[in-house]
């Protein structure tokens, strides 16, 4: 079994600001080498509701799908199936918290889990993924 990759950091902000940027704000700091289409400028849209989609849009209104949202519970918890680039059926999910700290601030917990349903291929996925968390964060942490 491939396990699950976890990041956790805190930030200097209240939770419902954390989980706004993340899913209401998210076209003013994801980065385009992280979408389908790769233009500035697209809109990144999470439709807030389980079962929403979440997809990229680009000026010219093409859509790429990236995932679907299982479980909306603004401002703490959201939980999304996440396919970008990939066939949705080889959807791995994605878990994110935001709790806040008892001296101020939110920690922001991510599980991105599901690698066993990619077979062999789990691992290598898992690993790209990886590096993607690492240069998606930055952005993320900038915008708040």
């Amino acid at each position: 079994m491939t396990e699950a990759l976890q990041l956790r950091f805190d930030v200097d902000c209240g939770v419902e600001h954390a989980f706004t940027t993340w899913t209401a704000r998210t076209s003013t700091w994801w980065p385009t080498s992280h979408t389908v289409a790769g233009e500035p400028g697209l809109a990144v849209i999470l439709e807030p509701r389980p079962g929403g989609r979440i997809f990229e849009r680009t000026d010219d209104g093409r859509e790429a799908d990236w995932g679907r949202i299982v479980a909306w519970e603004p401002p703490h918890r959201l939980v999304y199936t996440w396919h970008l680039r990939q066939d949705e059926a080889d959807a791995t999910e994605v878990e994110i918290r935001f709790d806040a700290r008892p001296e101020g601030g939110t920690t922001v917990s991510i599980e991105h889990r599901g690698w066993e349903r990619l077979g062999a291929r789990g691992p290598d996925r898992r690993q790209a993924n990886e590096r993607g968390w690492g240069g998606l964060l930055p952005h993320y942490l900038s915008a708040l």
